[in-house]
């Protein structure tokens, strides 16, 4: 079954069935930038500073959330 047939098949589902399903499919997915619940202010800093500095030098692209909606459903 392909995405296409997936998707029209759970868009019958009820409010409730696609919102479990909706839960499932995203816990099932790992975080790449899982941040650790028990992060102190200052190490949340530098993650935040490292990830800057990852976008200004262009070892990173930022995306906007429409342009990682796009590229999640090919």
């Amino acid at each position: 079954m392909n995405l296409d047939k997936i998707a029209s098949e759970a868009l019958r589902l009820n409010p409730r069935e696609r919102a479990v399903l909706a839960e499932a499919i995203w816990e099932s997915l790992e975080d790449p930038y899982f941040i650790p619940k028990e992060m102190s202010e200052k190490e949340a800093l530098a993650l935040a500073k490292q990830r800057e500095k990852e976008i200004v030098e262009g070892e990173a692209v930022p995306l906007s959330h429409k342009e990682l909606m796009d590229r999640l459903r090919k």
